[in-house]
């Protein structure tokens, strides 16, 4: 037998190699597969030098929130869901509480304690994902989310889900101890059930639900994948250089994990359960509700096992939480008043090109209605926007409009109203300042404590006067009711009136009727 020895390859022969070997497989997968190998760190060996090793990231854990801060915090982006919001934060504040102590005193860590893990339960685009991110990003640590799917359809049993634990490290920029307190979040879980009684359902779910078991227990993951070709020829290198591979993991123990999904037909298990229960002699049969999250609130282990999953797996998920689905209101309140609002998203792309957009409530409250036809919660209203701004953003960016409003002929006919906006200047200008009037009153409110409305004729009046005068509704208004504020209060203080409603006679002679205005008032509180 013949033995050849191989010369070991240079980096750039490395280089080479990995690139013909990136164009095969964007050949043979596209472009969803890639290879990298960062060479900087065997720079200095591979010219004779030694280097320091460089020194491992810290993390100082100081976690002192309360669940009503957490709650307050969250109120600020997701509206409603507060049962959600409150059992999230009591779970979030017992494990990271537990985390600090363990942190501060390593002894601890070997108690026995029931570690906080969730499932979530409820349809789509009610803001579960939303929630968890913004838990993450107040807390302080990397957040990592996936589908379940993607580990179901890998055609063999319990496939990568290590891989969540190394997407964490890299969002942790690869400091290890902050990976470590970070939190996993597993969408779509309810695609991994595996009930015996069905045929046809994804064999993998039972596989995927034993290596996740392994992960929320507490294991020791490998951060160098088997299937990982950079890891491997990163860890070849270090062999050649040092003759050794130094192993590098990272233990799952204080690692939050959040399962969630829309458990389609878990309801069904929880209604049989609980009509079957009250079945006896003289015994009432509640009827059946037709809200599923009513359902859900009843949830116990059994029908998680009934539904498809493990009793191993569902018993290391002791907090429950449900979250209802949206209704048109909750969808204008999020276009509204959320931090998170999709609209200053277009604001913002308005503003790049020097263009002020106005959403006026009529047009917000008309784009949540036809969010809600699509049946996909939130998510529907970006869908929405898109479909009738489109044009919007393509064509308005050349033309000389600075500001435009989104009314409810918008939402309706973007293409007829754009090019009524374009064509007609004065149009446009009229819808902008009633827009502008509306948004005066509500700041008179803010200021004042008091509710004014100017009437259709009204509004147009000061339309009219704003364009003619060529000034803004702002002083214009202001110079209208000048006297306003203090006469208003008088009123007031005789009736208890907060709610005014003006008239065009109060833009075009405003002192004479608040003046009548007052003299009633003293009559009726005689």
């Amino acid at each position: 037998m013949m033995i050849i020895n191989k010369k070991i390859p240079t980096e750039e022969e490395l280089q080479k190699e990995i690139q013909e070997f990136q164009q095969n497989l964007k050949e043979k997968y596209g472009d969803r597969i890639g290879v990298g190998v960062d060479f900087r760190s065997t720079q200095h060996q591979s010219q004779g030098e030694e280097t320091e090793p460089e020194p491992q990231k810290t993390f100082d854990l100081k976690f002192d929130l309360k669940p009503k801060e957490i709650k307050k915090y969250l109120d600020r982006y997701i509206i409603k869901q507060d049962a959600a919001k409150k059992a999230l934060a009591i779970a979030v504040c017992d494990h990271y509480n537990h985390v600090r102590e363990c942190h501060e005193n390593p002894e601890i860590a070997e108690t026995d304690y029931s570690k906080q893990n969730i499932v979530m339960l409820g349809p789509t685009g009610v803001g579960k994902t939303y929630l968890i991110r913004h838990i993450a990003k107040l807390i302080g640590v990397p957040f990592v989310k996936a589908d379940a799917t993607r580990f179901s359809e890998t055609g063999y049993v319990g496939a990568n889900v290590d891989d969540l634990i190394r997407e964490l490290v890299s969002q942790a920029e690869d400091n290890l101890e902050l990976a470590q307190y970070g939190i996993i979040y597993l969408d779509e879980a309810d695609k991994i059930a595996t009930p015996p009684n069905i045929i046809g359902r994804d064999v993998s779910g039972r596989g995927v639900q034993i290596g996740l078991l392994k992960l929320m227990e507490e294991t020791e993951v490998d951060l160098r994948a088997g299937n990982d070709v950079a890891s491997q020829m990163r860890a070849a290198m270090q062999f050649q250089k040092q003759g050794k591979v130094d192993k590098e993991v990272i233990n799952t123990r204080h690692i939050l994990f959040i399962i969630s999904g829309a458990f389609t037909g878990l309801e069904k298990i929880i209604k049989q359960r609980m009509h079957q229960s009250r079945i006896g002699f003289n015994a009432e049969v509640a009827q059946p509700k037709e809200d599923v999250a009513q359902y859900f609130e009843h949830v116990t282990p059994k029908d998680f096992i009934d539904f498809g999953f493990e009793p191993e797996f569902i018993g290391r998920l002791p907090v429950h939480v449900i979250c209802n689905e949206l209704e048109v209101d909750d969808l204008y309140y999020i276009l509204k008043h959320s931090e998170g609002s999709i609209i200053r998203q277009y604001e913002n792309a308005f503003k790049a090109y020097g263009i002020s957009v106005y959403f006026s409530d009529g047009g917000l409250h008309r784009i949540a209605e036809k969010a809600i036809e699509q049946k996909t919660g939130a998510r529907a209203l970006m869908t929405v926007c898109e479909r009738v701004l489109r044009n919007y953003k393509f064509e308005l960016p050349s033309t000389n409009i600075k500001e435009y409003v989104v009314t409810v002929d918008v939402v309706e006919n973007p293409d007829t109203e754009l090019d009524q906006i374009i064509q007609d200047s004065t149009y446009n200008k009229r819808i902008v300042y009633c827009e502008l009037v509306r948004r005066y009153e509500t700041s008179f409110h803010e200021k004042h404590g008091l509710n004014i409305n100017f009437n259709e004729e009204a509004t147009n009046l000061l339309s009219e006067k704003a364009i003619a005068e060529d000034r803004t509704i702002q002083v214009v208004c202001d110079s209208i009711l000048e006297s306003y504020q203090h006469g208003l209060n008088l009123i007031k203080q005789n009736t208890g009136q907060t709610s005014f409603t003006f008239p065009k006679e109060v833009v075009e002679n405003p002192d004479p009727i608040l003046e009548e205005w007052i003299r009633d008032s003293y009559n009726t509180k005689r």
